[in-house]
């Protein structure tokens, strides 16, 4: 062990000096790393920080509860097979609400998109208007930061009251508490008696959490109308580690419910939050492996030119070696010498594409989310010495099983 670690610290320092006597061409062999290199973490980042983000956007959906509705969000099935579906009605909510067993809450919901609500000469354009129960609050995973959610009182009675998130505040009340203040929505007249805490955007920055508006389900229709009929049936599930059989639950008693026969496919949908995340995964997985292909194009050209620079190395330091061999340098320290240099070209080669690519990820993130991570750095630099290590046996090898006598005569 002594001896193998005295050769490895020798053949590193024979290795450094070799680098430092041909500068230029140690840079210019690592160029096909250095752009392989970059490329595969300037990738990484960015799908790190692009999944981040997307994971954080979609928090608000909730990973524990379950969403029934007319349509599924990513459907295999044609638009007018969707459409053609019967609608999600207040009865079914009703009945699903009292049979359902695995449910800590359930809650309707109804929605309607960039409406102006108006305060004196002020107006809002909201992301999102909600009409639905009490029970929101308990499904949406978010809560009021100042004043309170609606009771079940005011939601039964169909009290013109609402909560409004922090870009409507910032619209209509830019100095000034908006609590128990009154706001027009389509004409009708809603007492503001609490402020959603900040959520932030949803889906990379294209839809605004904080531009939402929620309001009793009666309220809702009253101000907006009935043509909406089919609506979102929210459910938190009780146990988060019983989604699968929560789901099987509501697919029952929903069949149940709408009369579906037996051997029929579902003329409804249960969509939850993995479906986004599978959504996003094949589109980011395709991307992936597009740009692995061409990485993995750099590194091979790189490792070729490694290889062949190695090659002309060995050949210029013929009689070094016999001169060690001489003198009594073992085949596996001839070896470990070659290989060492071949992979700390690489290494160097990687650190500055590593260092390449930090600065183009930080002009990315202006436009884009990306996340350089401690893993993402060692990854790459573990590639970087794989390839050289790969690159390099073959000029290593032929090294190390030279005949002395044969390399101390070769001029």
């Amino acid at each position: 062990m002594r001896n193998f670690l005295f050769d490895l610290k020798e053949g590193l320092f024979i290795s450094f000096r070799a680098i430092r006597a041909n500068k230029m061409r140690s840079v210019l062999t690592t160029l096909g790393i250095i752009i392989g290199i970059w490329a595969v973490t300037v990738m990484s980042t960015a799908i790190n920080g692009l999944r981040n983000s997307f994971l954080q956007s979609i928090s608000s959906i909730g990973t524990d509860v379950l969403y029934v509705e007319k349509f599924e969000w990513f459907g295999s099935e044609d638009w007018h097979v969707y459409r053609n579906r019967r609608d999600i009605t207040w009865d079914q909510y009703e009945k699903l609400k009292e049979r359902l067993k695995s449910a800590s809450a359930v809650a309707p919901e109804l929605n309607t998109f960039g409406r102006t609500l108006k305060r004196g000469d002020k107006t809002a354009i909201t992301s999102i208007v909600s009409g639905s129960t009490a029970d929101f609050i308990k499904t949406s995973g978010s809560f009021p930061a100042t004043g309170r959610f609606f009771t079940e009182f005011e939601s039964n009675s169909s009290r013109n009251v609402c909560v409004i998130g922090q870009d409507i505040v910032d619209k209509l009340f830019p100095n000034e508490d908006p609590l128990f203040k009154t706001i027009k929505a389509n004409g009708v007249p809603l007492k503001v008696v609490g402020i959603m805490e900040k959520q932030g955007s949803a889906f990379l920055g294209s839809f605004s959490l904080d531009g939402q508006m929620i309001m009793p389900f009666n309220v809702f229709k009253k101000a907006f109308g009935q043509r909406r009929n089919s609506f979102t049936i929210n459910i938190k599930v009780a146990d988060i580690n019983r989604m699968t059989e929560a789901k099987e639950e509501v697919r029952e008693i929903m069949r149940t419910i709408r009369k579906v026969p037996p051997g029929k496919p579902d003329d409804f949908a249960i969509n939850q939050q993995e479906a986004f995340t599978k959504a996003y995964d094949s589109i980011i997985g395709v991307v992936a492996i597009a740009g692995l292909v061409i990485t993995a194009l750099s590194l091979f050209v790189g490792a070729i030119g490694i290889m062949n620079i190695m090659f002309v190395s060995v050949k210029e330091r013929t009689k070094e070696i016999g001169i060690r061999k001489a003198i009594g340098a073992k085949t596996y320290s001839i070896l470990i010498q070659f290989l060492a240099e071949a992979a700390i070209i690489c290494l160097i080669g990687g650190i500055i594409g590593i260092s390449i690519a930090f600065v183009v990820s930080l002009i990315i993130n202006q436009f884009l989310p990306t996340e350089m991570s401690v893993q993402i750095i060692l990854v790459s630099l573990l590639i970087s010495a794989m390839v050289g290590i790969i690159s390099g046996f073959l000029p290593a090898y032929r090294a190390s099983k030279m005949n002395p006598v044969e390399a101390l005569r070769y001029e």
